[in-house]
């Protein structure tokens, strides 16, 4: 996927105003304070990753679906879908965006009940409730709230072109790689275009493994504001990690969130 990312639908209605985001949540935030927002979104890009891996997909697909799931609940309240049934959802309709192939309907949900089984039973005591039913009317309702708005850039493309300039620094790929994998649990890719967002990545990385290239930095024409930015809502994850026991806190936290009303029994 070349393409140009100034002409995209990515770039013309998904780079979202902070302003506008903290308004849409503001439903979400009356129950929850940010920290306790942002460790359930933690939560389910943990599941999306874990999901991803099980099914052998690529990293590419784990991200478009992971900013999908973040799209949909930047115009929408957690009560509107459960995330336990959007997470797979996104999944789905990420492997046939990004031409990895269509996960059969069936493998889909046995993978899901699987790793909600082995991997979150901390989270969930309950099996899986989903079927393929819901899961395809779900991706209908996913569709229309992206407003059909399906390809996603990623920093990943940017990071390879900056990294082959600086010159092969497998060290440096590896982890700056690392990083925009884990501000996929941040905001940033509704807030910043995906070359600022692998340049402030690869800024943290430099800083990690000590390496000197301010000079480097200095001569890319980037607004150097945004990037600081970026790094600093990175760094702000990785602070709120040190002190986040996941195993601990999330299970009073998903009984806290927002939830859908059941439908009536017939």
């Amino acid at each position: 996927m070349a393409g140009n990312f100034w002409q995209s639908s990515h770039n013309q209605q998904w780079i979202l105003d902070k302003q506008d985001l903290i308004r849409e949540r503001q439903y979400d935030l009356q129950i929850l304070t940010e920290d306790e927002y942002q460790k359930i979104f933690i939560f389910f890009s943990n599941l999306i990753q874990i999901l991803g891996e099980t099914l052998k997909i690529r990293q590419q697909v784990i991200a478009t679906a992971t900013v999908y799931f973040k799209r949909f609940y930047a115009r929408n309240s957690l009560k509107c879908i459960d995330p336990l049934l959007l997470a797979p959802t996104c999944i789905f309709l990420a492997s046939k965006v990004e031409e990895f192939g269509v996960i059969s309907n069936s493998r889909l949900i046995s993978t899901c009940q699987t790793v909600v089984k082995n991997k979150f039973s901390f989270a969930y005591h309950q099996e899986f409730p989903y079927r393929t039913n819901h899961i395809l009317e779900c991706e209908f309702y996913l569709l229309e709230n992206l407003d059909c708005c399906l390809i996603v850039y990623q920093p990943y493309r940017p990071l390879l072109q900056l990294i082959q300039d600086i010159g092969q620094e497998e060290q440096l790929l590896t982890l700056t790689w690392r990083i925009i994998n884990d501000s996929l649990r941040t905001d940033v890719s509704l807030l910043y275009p995906p070359y600022q967002i692998a340049i402030g990545c690869l800024q943290i990385a430099c800083v990690i493994l000590q390496k000197e290239l301010k000079v480097w930095f200095a001569e890319l024409n980037v607004n150097m504001d945004k990037v600081q930015e970026i790094a600093r809502i990175i760094v702000n994850l990785f602070e709120l990690w040190k002190s986040y026991d996941e195993k601990k806190e999330i299970q009073e936290l998903l009984n806290k969130m927002p939830k859908p009303k059941p439908p009536p029994q017939r």
